[in-house]
């Protein structure tokens, strides 16, 4: 399911002025830097930065902070799947578990990251 355009409007009130943003994903933590923690994030996929949002801790929907903010050019995937946990993804010192239907959004975010992997448009 798609994010509401609601949550994309509350994500744009953390972002850095003049990201458009490409994608946005929900995601639980399993780790934190080393530490077992469960906590809710929002994460934003722009033209320049990957920003990780942390969520409310009553409401998984509703960010109110910014965790972390990356390059564009960091690397989300590889998607690990792991029968007891579901999907994780790794970076920025995060274990995130992601729903299965956001798997293909991180993997399409990894392949627009860099522009040599995408064939050139024939037009």
């Amino acid at each position: 399911m798609p994010v509401s355009s609601k949550v994309r409007q509350r994500c744009r009130g953390l972002l850095a002025e003049g990201d458009v943003v490409q994608y946005v994903f929900p995601a639980t933590s399993l780790m934190v830097s080393m530490m077992a923690a469960h906590r809710n994030f929002v994460i934003v996929v722009t033209d320049r930065h990957v920003t990780v949002l942390a969520c409310s801790t009553f409401r998984r929907w509703k960010p109110v902070s910014v965790w972390e903010q990356l390059p564009r050019s960091t690397e989300l995937g590889p998607v690990d799947v792991h029968p007891s946990l579901g999907p994780t993804v790794s970076f920025g010192g995060l274990v995130l578990e992601i729903d299965e239907e956001y798997v293909a959004t991180v993997r399409a975010a990894d392949l627009e990251r860099d522009d040599d992997a995408l064939p050139r448009d024939p037009f």
